[in-house]
């Protein structure tokens, strides 16, 4: 039986009246059990006399009579459960610090497993027990242990907090609610509950939202870090091969010099020496002639000194080396080594200058002018890829957004992150000016177009002065006349640079700034003066040649 006992669970002795383990069980005729007490009370309560659990009816009422074997099996249950629950009790923790202790335990402190919101009371696994089996203690609500259960108590009124006030939005008893909340919004604590509940699931969800996007965005940003690496061991490798080509071009033009000054040495050394050599050859006749004039002033023939005299007269004259120089001249060498090495310089940062225009252009983006913002004096196509100015005042409505003193107008597009590219052709205009300007600026007054006031440009004036009004203001001096202007920008970087894009040349660069709202690519005609400048500003499709 024992054995037996260990197969079964609480569930085959429960009462399905009461939900109880049975107590004086007894057998109807239908062959389902119940606890007398239970089934007597059904029938006395109710017309019929039928099984409350297959609804089977019965004519007469049946003789109840106590199934002593069924009783016998649910005496050995208890035992078995009280055996068990006597062990679990041995096995159970005491209660720790910041752990919540039972109330009922005396002496030691067993640590609690529920907390009762009814009883106010926390409870250990042992005197959890009657809450888990009687029917009256299963309606209470339990709750994992808390401490400050007389917290949920009011203590205005000693009554447990069963009702929750909208409009205050606070918990309260029921004599709150007839007293001091009677007009207002109360509900019951658990229809809150299950509202905030639902509430919070919603917000748990957008809050999972919020870390999938964020978790997304580490991975975009991890997958920026990996493409960066590529990007810079890239332009290190054509760092390298660059500075490697420039200083073997360093040390190609230092080893030129040198062998075209020693070239230059050895040459004099040689003229050097046959002109030592024949100045050598020179002496030594001299000295024979020296001799020969001696010998001659101490004879004391009269005729052989008239006649040796004239044959000293016919011989060859001497070379004149008054002119003659043997030091060579070194000026302008190193001057010639140092231009074909810029030359050779030059030549790389063009290429340098070419790749980067080309890289530059991958950022390419469609702008088209936004006529809200245009100046009243300007004329827009209809693609909005052109502006000019026209001298002719236009009748428009005064937008917030139009520029109104300078002849100055916006595109459509923004930017508020990440990298862009345009190109303004500028062929045939004697005044333009060109870059960004975040959404902030004043678009009413008159105002310079700098970086303090919200602009990034350059522009022309008078038909080849070239300014980046920077502060200050920088004078460009450019080797050509641009047709056709670059704008690049890198928000995150804040960096706005300028091209020539027929020469792949860079203008200016705004380096170091810092962008906290949008930027609209900006465009300034210029006025028309006359028909001088009447040519327009034509926003290009870029030609991304590879």
């Amino acid at each position: 039986m024992a054995a037996a006992s260990n197969l079964l669970s609480e569930d085959q002795f429960l009462c399905s009246i009461c939900l109880n383990v049975f107590i004086n069980p007894v057998s109807i005729p239908c062959g389902h059990n119940f606890c007398k007490n239970c089934i007597t009370e059904h029938w006395n309560t109710n017309d019929r006399c039928q099984c409350p659990k297959c609804k089977e009816a019965f004519t007469i009422r049946p003789d109840l009579r106590i199934n002593t074997f069924i009783s016998e099996m649910v005496v050995q249950f208890k035992q078995s459960a009280q055996q068990k629950t006597s062990s679990s009790s041995s096995e159970q923790q005491v209660s720790k610090p910041g752990e919540v202790p039972c109330d009922v335990c005396t002496g030691t402190k067993l640590k609690a497993l529920k907390s009762c919101l009814v009883c106010l009371a926390s409870y250990c696994e042992t005197h959890l027990e009657p809450h888990l089996t009687t029917s009256r203690l299963k309606r209470h609500q339990l709750i994992d242990p808390v401490e400050n259960l007389e917290d949920r108590m009011c203590t205005k009124h000693d009554k447990p907090l069963e009702l929750f006030c909208k409009t205050d939005q606070t918990c309260v008893c029921m004599l709150c609610h007839v007293v001091d909340h009677k007009m207002h919004d109360v509900v019951p604590l658990k229809e809150e509950y299950e509202g905030k509940k639902a509430e919070l699931g919603k917000t748990e969800a957008e809050i999972q939202q919020m870390i999938q996007k964020r978790r997304l965005k580490i991975q975009e940003i991890k997958h920026s870090v990996d493409l960066s690496e590529e990007d810079a061991d890239r332009e290190i490798a054509e760092g390298v091969q660059v500075f490697t080509a420039l200083k073997e071009s360093v040390e190609r033009g230092q080893a030129n010099l040198i062998n075209t000054i020693k070239e230059k040495q050895k040459t004099t050394e040689k003229q050097a020496e046959a002109s030592i050599k024949e100045l050598e050859q020179e002496i030594s006749e001299l000295t024979k002639r020296k001799t020969e004039v001696e010998q001659l002033k101490r004879s004391e023939d009269h005729i052989h000194l008239l006649q040796s005299v004239q044959s000293l007269k016919a011989a060859p004259p001497t070379k004149d080396w008054t002119e003659v120089s043997v030091r060579p001249s070194y000026e302008g060498t190193v001057r010639r080594a140092v231009a074909q090495l810029e030359k050779t310089i030059s030549k790389e940062m063009k290429k340098l200058l070419e790749d980067e225009l080309k890289r530059v252009q991958q950022y390419a983006v469609d702008v088209t002018l936004d006529p809200d913002t245009a100046h009243p004096d300007l004329i827009l196509s209809d693609d909005g890829k052109q502006v000019n100015d026209s001298d002719v005042r236009k009748n428009l409505p005064d937008n917030p957004k139009r520029f109104s003193n300078y002849v100055n107008v916006l595109a459509k597009q923004s930017f508020s992150s990440g990298i862009f590219y345009f190109e303004v052709q500028v062929k045939g205009k004697t005044k333009w000016t060109l870059g960004v300007a975040r959404e902030s600026i004043n678009r009413k007054g008159i105002i310079p177009l700098n970086p303090q006031n919200g602009y990034w440009t350059i522009w022309l004036g008078n038909g080849n002065e070239y300014k980046a009004p920077a502060s200050p203001s920088v004078s460009l001096s450019l080797k050509s006349r641009p047709q056709k202007v670059g704008v690049f920008v890198d928000y995150e970087e804040g960096l706005i640079s300028f091209y020539d894009v027929d020469a792949a040349a860079l203008i200016y660069s705004f380096t170091g700034c810092c962008f906290t709202e949008k930027l609209f690519p900006f465009f300034c005609p210029g006025v028309n003066d006359g028909g001088k400048n009447s040519a327009p500003l034509f926003i290009s499709p870029v030609n991304q040649a590879e």
